[in-house]
């Protein structure tokens, strides 16, 4: 396909049958992918290392009482053979024609209508961004402290964020590098911490983790949703990193590479936050561990890590998405787009966020926007796989005054069906979604004659 059409920018254009024989650093476009540079094992490091959420303590914690050990432990692994499925399904668009996230929804949103799901996913992995950088400026800043006597939180804040800005305009080929090594320090820290928590917890966990009766019924679905949820903005933007994964791997692989590279991080973190809480009554490992001061290379363990984690969580979870939003909504360049990213973590006020009376607030928005990921997914699969039958014309993704220009209001309608069921069942809030918006959706397509075409 050539840029022939007039209707195409140079940037968008897609390049699926030029042939380049190296992808160069930053030159990430929305251009359909020619050039993948991620095989299996690199592609799944660069999720081992990307998915870690310091959350998932938290998580973990919130389920003693009411999951036994073998329960919470089961509740993960679902949680993570679930988010395998779905990355696996919705990333398949991607995989297939390398086109990102943002030219995806247009075949469901449309071209206007596709700045709704880009909100959806941008504005959060912004505030993210900021909120991680903090926690891991204040990381390096207490490692700093200990170690050396220097204490200046704002300092490690600024040159930490200009750290991860760096990183970032390097594209994927940056992140590939970055979490392919990060992935293995974040191993080996976790493991440590693990067998740390056994040993200095073990003769305060109480046998009833083990011989308590628990639940099998809605507390242990929702808690499957829990360590689901930490990962459920990612199932809507799959398709910017399935792109960038090399021809050749079948759906059930993809599935496995998926699931697995998540599970390790998340079982662990899970589990010690699910042991430290039995064991202290402290919800926060992280404070726990912060307070060994009589063990140094556990306190400079999780320090490190903690540090090191946000790293590889923003540059391959926070930064990508709101970066391809910017280069569709304001024609960007990547490397610019990514700076633009950077600095709007600055305006989000971290140190603002993360004070006690912030939680409240921080956690309505949380419920707010995790209210629309669910609707929004189901829309896309069922589009892709029922409506579209896994065909895509990508040269009209790409005619802004084709058959997908403007919004495409049975998407819209289906949106807030899903959102308002959500809501109705907020402890199961993203299964409870999936069938009523992509049921609406369907049906809309179908037989509301209207939503077979595109409004302005």
């Amino acid at each position: 396909m050539s840029n022939s059409n007039p209707a195409l920018t140079s940037e968008e254009a897609p390049i699926a049958n030029t042939a380049i024989a190296e992808k160069a650093i930053g030159a990430e476009s929305l251009a359909p992918q020619s050039t993948r540079i991620m095989g299996r094992t690199s592609y799944f490091l660069a999720w081992f290392g990307g998915c870690v959420s310091i959350g998932t303590f938290a998580m973990g914690s919130s389920v003693v009482g009411t999951l036994n050990l073998l329960q919470a432990t089961l509740a993960i692994a679902i949680g993570c053979f679930v988010i395998g499925i779905a990355l696996a399904i919705n990333g398949a668009a991607g995989y297939k024609y390398g086109i990102p996230f943002m030219v995806q929804a247009r075949s469901a949103f449309g071209f206007t209508g596709t700045r709704i799901p880009g909100l959806v996913r941008a504005v959060p992995a912004v505030v993210w961004y900021g909120f991680q950088s903090w926690i891991g400026a204040g990381a390096l800043n207490m490692v700093s402290a200990t170690l050396f006597g220097f204490d200046n939180l704002i300092f490690y804040f600024i040159t930490f964020q200009f750290l991860q800005i760096g990183l970032s305009v390097l594209g994927f080929q940056g992140i590939k590098w970055l979490e392919n090594i990060g992935s293995v320090f974040i191993l080996l820290s976790l493991m440590y911490m693990f067998y740390a928590t056994v040993q200095r917890y073990g003769d305060e966990l109480s046998a009833s983790i083990l011989t308590m009766e628990g639940s099998w019924g809605l507390p242990f679905w929702s808690a499957t949703m829990l360590f689901l949820g930490i990962y459920s903005t990612m199932m809507l933007n799959v398709s910017d990193y399935s792109r960038e994964h090399k021809k050749g791997t079948k759906q059930s692989v993809l599935t496995t590479i998926y699931a697995m590279s998540i599970l390790p991080c998340t079982l662990f973190m899970g589990l010690i936050g699910y042991m430290v809480s039995e064991a202290t009554g402290t919800a926060d490992p992280i404070q726990v561990f912060a307070n060994a001061v009589d063990n140094t290379p556990l306190l400079m363990t999780t320090l490190l890590f903690i540090a090191f984690a946000q790293v590889t969580t923003n540059v391959l979870n926070n930064v990508v998405p709101p970066t391809y939003v910017l280069m569709d909504v304001f024609k960007l360049k990547f490397p610019v787009a990514t700076v633009i990213v950077g600095l709007l973590a600055f305006a989000t006020f971290p140190w603002k966020l993360v004070q006690p009376e912030s939680a409240a607030g921080l956690q309505l928005f949380v419920q707010t926007y995790s209210a629309f990921l669910g609707p929004i997914f189901a829309i896309l699969v069922v589009d892709y796989y029922i409506i579209r039958r896994r065909t895509l014309d990508i040269s009209k993704l790409y005619d802004p005054s084709g058959p997908y220009q403007g919004v495409n209001k049975a998407a819209l309608i289906a949106t807030v069906v899903g959102i308002v069921a959500a809501l109705t069942f907020s402890s199961i809030s993203w299964y409870a979604s999936l069938i009523p918006a992509g049921l609406t959706y369907y049906l809309l397509m179908k037989h509301w004659p209207a939503c077979q075409r595109f409004t302005q």
